[in-house]
C-alpha cells in the first residue's frame, strides 16, 4: 500500500488535468521500485475554500502526501520521495510557468499493527504482478 492523495485549490483545475496529473504520479511510484503497483492508490481532492498568502485568488497549490506502510529505511523513502517529487514538477511545469502555485509533498509511514488491510486487487491484476 502506499496512498497517494493530491489536496489542490479549485483554481487548479483550469491549469492541470488532474486525472493525468494522477496517472503520472501513479506510474511515477511504479517507477520507483519500491512501491508495490498493486497497492498504488492515487486520488485528488478539490478544495473550494482556500485563502492562499496574501489572499489573492490567483495563488493555487497543490500538496502531495504519501502514506505507506511501516518498513523501508530512511534512504529508500527519501528516494522515492525526490522521484515522485520530481515527477510531479515536471508535470507541473507548464503550470508553474503561468501561474502562481506552491507544491508540497509529505511521505510518511503508517504503523502496520494499527492498519489492517483486505482486498482482491492483485487476484484481477491482467499483468499477474502481484508484488
Amino acid at each position: 500500500m502506499p496512498h497517494l492523495m493530491v489536496d489542490y485549490s479549485a483554481n487548479m483545475e483550469d491549469r492541470v488535468d488532474m486525472a493525468a496529473f494522477c496517472d503520472a504520479l501513479r506510474r511515477s511510484a511504479i517507477e520507483t521500485g519500491v512501491l508495490p503497483m498493486p497497492g498504488i492508490r492515487v486520488r485528488a481532492s478539490r478544495a473550494d475554500h482556500v485563502s492562499i498568502a496574501d489572499g489573492a485568488t490567483e495563488h493555487g497549490y497543490i500538496d502531495i502526501s504519501v502514506r505507506l506502510r511501516a518498513g523501508r529505511d530512511l534512504a529508500t523513502r527519501k528516494a522515492a520521495t525526490q522521484t515522485l517529487f520530481e515527477a510531479a514538477k515536471a508535470f507541473l511545469a507548464p503550470a508553474f510557468a503561468q501561474h502562481s502555485v506552491a507544491l508540497s509533498f509529505e511521505m510518511r509511514d503508517i504503523d502496520p499493527d494499527l492498519s489492517p488491510k483486505y482486498g482482491t486487487i492483485r487476484d484481477h491484476l491482467a499483468s499477474g504482478d502481484a508484488s
